[in-house]
């Protein structure tokens, strides 16, 4: 059994822009897929959600709000975690004293 390439996700901006070089005629669909390393049946995909308008600026905006969200999340989450270590090193040290 032959093992795969590890998956690589592509950005919203990076499909949209790519779609629109394609489309513009800056690049051919094979030398995109050449030399970003894609397969020309995903390329393919994104080129027919570009021409249905799936692909468009207002989802990579939602794309990179909904990143910061989840980000903003995780580093509030930590934040909490550290303050209730904090709170519990300043006890135990009050204890101790």
């Amino acid at each position: 059994m032959s093992s795969r390439g590890p998956y690589r996700r592509h950005s919203p901006q990076f499909r949209l822009q790519l779609c629109q070089d394609i489309r513009s005629g800056a690049i051919g669909r094979r030398d995109a897929a050449r030399h970003h390393n894609l397969s020309t049946s995903l390329l393919q995909l994104w080129l027919t959600q570009y021409d249905r308008g799936e692909l468009s600026s207002e989802e990579a905006e939602a794309s990179i709000v909904a990143e910061y969200e989840a980000r903003i999340a995780a580093l509030e989450r930590k934040v909490g975690q550290l303050t209730m270590e904090l709170d519990l090193a300043k006890k135990r040290r009050a204890c101790a004293s």
